[in-house]
């Protein structure tokens, strides 16, 4: 008996330490990447901007990540989607951006070193109210932090929500508005993914996912283990892009940017999974952006995955033909899905280099 306790301590040891080992094994392999790839990340030209900080927006500290080859550059402020999906992990997609432009990335109340920096309990202020000022508030900011009259917007997705808000609020602040993942109206896309969704399950004889979403039930959604279990299922039938895009993201996890830790990575799947209040779930959820009337005061391009699982292209198309402004564009990405801006980031970089680059350029 005791010769078997012996061998069983032996086998727990012996295992507990292929674990150590093999964990070990990943965060060195983790460092080395991440020292490997630091000369892809260098701003090494005179005039270029490399700056990471905590910025005073909201009343709290907000992070903000700073990029360019030359601050001359007209300034992109990214605001990214979730709530709480964070884009600095990916910072290598957008390394050929910060030739054209100074690429700002943000991360939103509740989202990464944001979070942070503030923790959980910043859940309670979190609504688009709130966080479309704190978008005024940043690029505000920027514009007199980098001696720019105006900045160039990005939304995807949330941010796309943001987006809008924003520059209905302060169109002075803007050079354009670029949205992607656009949101239009919620309530029709979560309807018709949800339909959309039961057919494929149905077409690929998968019961365990049709009965999910059956015991779920068709939209509007009541709780938040139905949104999970909504957006689990449209990632089972994700397109080929969106399948590239989150691959992007589990390289992020071995093959870091220089500086990022495993800290930063916790953080943002609390603000992703975690920190988002039902509350502005449910706010999103109900969002229809054309309450807020068709003028918009500033150029609009719309760059939408034609084959988008989240926003169709369809419902997208239709809010943009009934926006009202200075000048607009809508260009359907083929083959891309809802993050063709990071599985298609090179065709997205010539897209705003050929449309919206030359608007901020203009004396």
């Amino acid at each position: 008996m005791r010769s078997f306790i012996k061998v069983g301590k032996y086998i727990a040891i012996t295992a507990l330490a292929l674990v150590v080992l093999g964990v070990g094994g990943l965060l060195g392999v983790r460092t080395y990447l991440q020292h490997a790839n630091a000369p892809a990340f260098a701003i090494d030209s005179p005039n270029g901007i490399n700056e990471s900080a905590y910025v005073k927006i909201g009343g709290i500290d907000q992070w903000l990540q700073i990029r360019g080859q030359d601050r001359n550059n007209p300034v992109l402020l990214c605001v990214h989607g979730g709530p709480g999906g964070t884009w600095d992990k990916v910072t290598r997609l957008f390394l050929r951006w910060e030739k054209d432009f100074t690429v700002v990335l943000w991360d939103q109340r509740g989202a990464g070193k944001s979070l942070r920096a503030s923790g959980a309990s910043i859940a309670a202020t979190m609504s688009v109210d709130r966080m479309a000022q704190d978008g005024v508030e940043v690029a505000d900011y920027l514009r007199t932090h980098l001696q720019q009259d105006k900045v160039i917007l990005l939304g995807h997705s949330w941010g796309s929500i943001l987006g809008i808000n924003m520059v209905k609020r302060r169109p002075d602040l803007f050079h354009a508005y670029v949205g992607t993942g656009q949101v239009s109206d919620l309530p029709r896309s979560t309807a018709m993914v949800y339909a959309r969704l039961v057919e494929q399950a149905r077409a690929a004889n998968d019961a365990p996912t049709l009965q999910a979403l059956t015991r779920i039930g068709a939209p509007p959604f009541t709780h938040p283990q139905a949104v999970a279990v909504f957006f689990q299922s449209i990632e089972k039938f994700q397109p080929a892009s969106d399948v590239t895009a989150m691959n992007e993201l589990k390289r992020s996890l071995t093959s870091p940017p220089p500086g990022r830790s495993l800290l930063d990575d916790y953080y943002d799947f609390q603000g992703f999974a975690v920190v988002p209040p039902w509350r502005l779930y449910t706010e999103m959820l109900n969002t229809r952006l054309a309450v807020l009337g068709p003028d918009i005061a500033v150029p609009i391009f719309i760059f939408q995955g034609a084959e988008d699982p989240v926003t169709p292209a369809s419902l997208a198309q239709e809010y943009f033909q009934a926006l009202r402004a200075p000048r607009k564009e809508f260009v359907l990405l083929a083959g891309g899905g809802h993050f063709a801006v990071w599985s298609m980031a090179d065709t997205f970089r010539q897209e705003l280099v050929g449309r919206v680059r030359p608007i901020a350029k203009q004396p």
